[in-house]
């Protein structure tokens, strides 16, 4: 496929919201050599039209309000951004700390505290699922004591 038809389908997918370089590299490997897309993604990253920067920040603001930190970093990871500015992202974006999102999190799902050990457990998995640790859990959790717990 020419050159053009890989800048033209790159910004399609750019024009519906922000990729990583890896993605849209993956996204665009059915239509043409590895060298091709290597070429066109260098002119629009020199562009300022695809940056792994902005795409961090923007992804991290929006879902940094309903999941951990952990899950923040290994969702990042899979999508092909780098260490360095997976944990920048993470620093300028995700704002209030684990333990507060993690408690807004829980506040929105359960609202009640724990009434016996299977319900405990219950919200433990919700938030573990949710990409927050067991230590930031164990505290949330506690703050409404339950002795069965």
């Amino acid at each position: 496929m020419a050159e053009t038809g890989l800048r033209e389908r790159a910004l399609r997918h750019l024009a519906r919201r922000d990729h990583s370089r890896a993605e849209l590299a993956r996204k665009l490997a059915p239509h043409g050599s590895a060298e091709e897309i290597g070429d066109v993604l260098d002119r629009i990253s020199e562009l300022g039209l695809l940056s792994d920067d902005r795409f961090a920040e923007a992804w991290v603001r929006g879902k940094a309000a309903r999941f951990g930190t952990s899950c923040l970093r290994s969702e990042l990871a899979r999508r092909g951004v780098a260490r360095d500015t997976i944990e920048a992202a993470i620093a300028t974006e995700a704002g209030e700390d684990d333990a507060e999102r993690a408690r807004a999190v829980w506040r929105g799902k359960f609202g009640v505290p724990p009434a016996d050990a299977r319900e405990w457990a219950r919200q433990a998995r919700f938030l573990q699922s949710r990409g927050f640790g067991t230590d930031v859990i164990r505290k949330i959790l506690k703050e409404n004591p339950d002795e069965s717990a």
